[in-house]
């Protein structure tokens, strides 16, 4: 096991900047997860950590030891790709055994392992079998196993999961986090489905266009979110987002959307004073937040019209329309119709304030 240190780290293809400046320090043991858009950077990051690209600028540490010049093979990692990367001619067994084979293991350890590793994956009866005769959940199983075997002080995988269907997919997530818990081992993980994200992780490295827009634990990145764009990635439906202004009356501070004003406590008011840089900024309410009634009750803010509804089992989504604008809600089933006149509210603690200028989080 170790720790996984990345300095400044830089890597350009051509005149695309696809790693920029990303600085994480993973520590020994945890489950650290990188998310983010299709192109943002996560797996040129995840390859850099495995020596299967050369970054420009920055440090990597595993461990003690900076591994910038050593070759994959050097750096005691192991890497679970998206297409499982199994050798179709070869069992399972021999699927299993082939990284001890390579590193000149005593055939009665390699035998040992393989039987070991699996045992903790419960892929005995599939040892003679060939990748070709395994569903796409046994190959993921395979796959683990091959990384696991080695030994490694760091996993890295990239996306493993998204090749199952939805169903294996949430089973096979919660076995991988298992799994990563009984084996202590330092891992790396790619994706760009936040609700694996949230649920697998010990912390979460938010990415965009290269750059970490946040790296903190699961709770804090939903209920803490940096920016606008942490806001409107994490989460689904995602938080919405309403522009307003910001004005000063008597000893209170009005945040006036247009549609509505809101009327801050002392404490959110002298926040929004000190942080803000101009006189726009963006308010954050996350769908669940929202409270929804048909008579005016005491947290209600303004009237909208009901423009679609989303019955969802135990929960409904509701689409509220004001003026030309959308505001997603989630609540618990109401006889509500299309065009129906609701009352909506929120609490000031789950209110998020926003900077219009940076997008950066005031409160």
């Amino acid at each position: 096991m170790a720790t996984v240190r990345l300095k400044e780290l830089y890597k350009r293809f051509d005149k695309v900047v696809a790693v920029d400046g990303v600085s994480l320090d993973i520590p020994d043991g945890d489950f650290v997860v990188l998310l983010g858009p299709s192109g943002c950077g996560k797996t040129t990051t995840l390859r850099c950590i495995a020596g299967l690209e050369t970054p420009d600028q920055g440090e990597i540490w595993i461990g003690d030891s900076i591994v910038n010049d050593l070759p994959p093979k050097d750096r005691d990692v192991a890497m679970v790709f998206q297409n499982y990367a199994l050798y179709p001619h070869m069992k399972v067994y021999d699927n299993l055994a082939f990284p001890l084979k390579m590193r000149k293991f005593e055939k009665s350890e390699i035998d040992r392992r393989v039987k070991e590793v699996a045992d903790l994956l419960g892929i005995q009866h599939l040892l003679e079998r060939r990748p070709r005769q395994l569903s796409g959940g046994e190959q993921q199983r395979v796959a683990l196993g091959r990384a696991i075997i080695r030994r490694p002080r760091v996993f890295l995988m990239d996306e493993p999961l998204s090749n199952l269907d939805a169903k294996l997919r949430l089973f096979m997530r919660a076995e991988l986090k298992r799994l990563q818990r009984e084996l202590k081992t330092t891992t790396v993980y790619v994706t760009h489905d936040q609700a694996e994200a949230m649920a697998m992780a010990d912390k979460i490295a938010v990415m965009n266009k290269g750059k970490v827009q946040q790296y903190d634990d699961p709770y804090t990145i939903y209920n803490k979110p940096a920016n606008v764009f942490v806001a409107t990635f994490i989460g689904s439906p995602p938080m919405n987002m309403v522009k307003a202004s910001v004005r000063q009356e008597g000893g209170s501070v009005i945040l006036d959307a247009g549609y509505f004003s809101y009327s801050l406590s002392a404490a959110y008011s002298e926040a929004v004073v000190r942080g803000a840089q101009s006189s726009e900024v963006l308010l954050g309410l996350r769908p669940e937040d929202i409270r929804l009634s048909v008579e005016r009750a005491p947290n209600s803010v303004f009237l909208s019209e009901v423009y679609v509804v989303e019955h969802q089992g135990a929960n409904m989504v509701v689409d509220l329309k004001i003026d030309s604008e959308i505001i997603k809600a989630i609540t618990q089933p109401l006889h509500l119709s299309i065009g129906q006149s609701v009352w909506v509210g929120f609490d000031e603690e789950k209110l998020h304030v926003y900077d219009g200028k940076t997008e950066r989080i005031i409160v």
